[in-house]
């Protein structure tokens, strides 16, 4: 089955073309940048993780 990638809300904000796109399996979650299309697996675990941090502002850039 072929991945179902979606992109992020938060993406191309500043109409320059920079976007985040995500999919989703269950056992991993696979991220990469729309433009380049190479991906990275990162596993569910440490995804939510990331998530739980982003959204209690933890995350700084």
């Amino acid at each position: 089955m072929s991945a179902v990638w979606r992109k992020s809300s938060r993406s191309n904000g500043g109409g320059n073309g920079n976007c985040v796109e995500i999919a989703l399996d269950g056992s991993a979650a696979r991220i990469r940048d729309s433009k380049g299309r190479a991906d990275a697996t990162v596993a569910a675990p440490a995804w939510g993780a990331f998530l739980t941090m982003v959204k209690d502002d933890q995350v700084r850039s």
